[in-house]
């Protein structure tokens, strides 16, 4: 069981995105008010706040420096460009154009200075934080919106396109197209195509965790085979629309996940059916961000009312 050993309320409206430091005790969010809040996890303490009430803030992600992010615009924003952001001087360090809507994921390669982008003009962009000259571009076709995920070794990422088709790509010949391609509609059961909005490798990088609106997909990351399949529970109707995080845990023996009906789950990815062996309400909204720190047995969740809790594992007596 896990308890919440803090609970933060500096959002004034939903918070839209999280994203923990791969080295450092160190979690950042983008909220709907246009603010940036950074937190030190280890001491459970809000260490700055920073606004960005001309472009709004929307996806968010660490690069390797702990003071420094990549975020896109949100509200509707006339300027998609992608910020690279200081946040120890509060300035920004270099400008990345070219998407022509709102960019809704952001993925920096755990080894370097590159990163992708994907966007719902439907491409997704590569990067290099050294340069603002996008380094190359691909078309995707999706109904909702691409997503894209490094493996944890920055070698391999995977771009989700139409009904639930993968694409793999060498990171550092890409422009050869994609190595493979995994057609997931023929592995799943009953055949019925999906249509992924989310993608993580698990630190091994043996699986993918794809997740759709309201299920969650593991698959082999070798061969597309069909592993596992959670299925999210249905929530009210404000709700429909909203799309939820889902992480694995340092080790790849656990998944975590928001649910419409207000409560976080964890199932153990190991078991056979997937067992789920943890469940807690979240009282203050929906939890929409969910994620499992990198290095502890920590979880931020973040809901529609602005809330960010972290939960811990309840010691035992």
């Amino acid at each position: 069981k896990f308890e919440a050993v803090r609970t933060f309320t500096d959002n004034k409206g939903p918070i839209s995105g999280i994203d923990f430091h791969r080295v450092e005790d160190l979690l950042v969010t983008a909220g709907d008010d246009d603010s940036i809040h950074l937190y030190n996890t280890a001491t459970g303490t809000l260490q700055k706040t920073l606004l960005s009430k001309k472009y709004g803030v929307g996806c968010i992600a660490f690069t390797h420096h702990a003071n420094a992010i990549i975020c896109g615009s949100k509200n509707n924003s006339w300027d998609e460009t992608l910020r690279y952001h200081s946040l120890h001087d509060n300035r920004y360090l270099r400008y990345f154009k070219g998407h022509r809507d709102q960019v809704v994921a952001v993925c920096m390669n755990p080894k370097n200075d590159a990163f992708l982008s994907a966007s719902l003009d439907k491409t997704i962009r590569l990067w290099d934080l050294r340069t603002n000259a996008c380094q190359g571009l691909l078309q995707v076709q999706c109904a909702i919106q691409p997503s894209v995920a490094y493996d944890q070794q920055g070698l391999v990422f995977a771009v989700a396109t139409e009904d639930g088709v993968l694409k793999m790509y060498d990171a550092r010949q890409y422009e050869k197209g994609p190595f493979t391609t995994f057609n997931t509609q023929s592995v799943m059961p009953g055949g019925k195509p999906n249509t992924f909005v989310s993608l993580q490798f698990t630190y091994d990088g043996r699986k993918i965790l794809a997740s759709t609106p309201r299920q969650l997909i593991v698959l082999d990351a070798y061969e597309g085979l069909f592993k596992r399949n959670l299925q999210l529970p249905n929530g009210p109707p404000h709700t429909e629309r909203l799309l939820f995080g889902c992480s694995f845990s340092p080790d790849d023996t656990y998944i975590v996940a928001g649910a419409p009906d207000s409560a976080v789950r964890v199932w153990n990815s190991l078991s056979e059916g997937i067992p789920e062996v943890a469940r807690w309400n979240v009282q203050t909204g929906v939890p929409t961000c969910v994620r499992w720190a990198p290095r502890r047995k920590l979880i931020a969740v973040a809901d529609t009312s602005g809330a960010l809790s972290l939960w811990v594992p309840k010691p035992r007596p």
